[in-house]
C-alpha cells in the first residue's frame, strides 16, 4: 500500500497553486495533478470536487458553468490566500518530490522495465527541480533574465548533445538494419513522457 498523498488541507492549497497559471476545468485539475505525479497518482473526481466546491464556499474561487463543464478560477482572496502561504506550499512541493520518488520505485519495482516506470522517474525529476525553485527570488527583474538566460543556454546544450547522440546511435543500428519498431515506440513514449513532464515545470 502506497502512503496518501496530501495531509489534511494540503489538496486544497495545491489545488489553488494550479489555478494559479489561469482558469482550469476540474478534469484539468485532475489531468494537471497525474502528470505532476507521473501517473503514479490520480485523484478522483470525488476527490477534487467537494474540495473545490468548498473553496468556492470560502470566497477563494469562482466558478463559471459554461455548457457542460465548469471553470474554476482564483478569487482575489484566492491569490492573497496562495501568496500568504508561499512557504507552506514550498514545503509540499518538497514532499511531493519525495513521494514521486517513492512512488516511481514503486511502480519500477511492480511493472519493471515497462514505460510508466519512465514516466513516474521523468515525473520525479521535474518535481524535484520545482520544488527547488519554489523558494528561489531575484533580487530584480533583471537578474530573473540573465538567470533565466544562462538556464535556457544550459538547457539547449543538453537538447543538442541528446538529438545528436540518438542520432548517431540510430544512424549506427540503420546501418545494420537493427531498427525495431520497439526503437521508435519508445522513443516517441520518452519524447512525450519529456515534453509533459518538462511543460510541467515552465507553468
Amino acid at each position: 500500500m502506497m502512503a496518501p498523498v496530501f495531509a489534511h488541507g494540503q489538496l486544497r492549497l495545491y489545488l489553488l497553486s494550479l489555478l494559479e497559471s489561469g482558469p482550469k476545468h476540474g478534469y484539468e485539475l485532475i489531468t494537471d495533478l497525474s502528470d505532476r505525479f507521473g501517473g503514479t497518482y490520480r485523484p478522483s473526481p470525488g476527490t477534487v470536487y467537494p474540495r473545490l466546491a468548498r473553496l468556492e464556499e470560502e470566497g477563494l474561487v469562482v466558478r463559471v458553468d459554461e455548457e457542460r463543464k465548469s471553470t474554476y478560477a482564483l478569487t482575489d482572496a484566492g491569490r492573497a490566500e496562495l501568496e500568504a502561504r508561499r512557504g507552506d506550499l514550498a514545503s509540499l512541493e518538497e514532499g511531493i518530490a519525495e513521494s514521486v520518488r517513492e512512488r516511481a520505485a514503486q511502480v519500477r519495482d511492480d511493472v519493471r522495465g515497462s514505460m510508466r516506470g519512465l514516466r513516474a522517474d521523468l515525473a520525479a525529476a521535474a518535481q524535484r527541480a520545482r520544488a527547488e525553485a519554489v523558494p528561489r527570488t531575484a533580487s530584480t527583474s533583471g537578474d530573473a533574465r540573465t538567470a533565466s538566460h544562462v538556464r535556457w543556454a544550459d538547457a539547449e546544450v543538453m537538447l543538442q548533445r541528446f538529438c545528436d547522440e540518438i542520432r548517431a546511435e540510430l544512424r549506427k543500428a540503420d546501418a545494420q538494419g537493427k531498427v525495431e519498431q520497439l526503437t521508435v515506440d519508445t522513443l516517441r513514449t520518452v519524447l512525450d513522457t519529456a515534453l509533459t513532464a518538462v511543460r510541467g515545470t515552465l507553468r
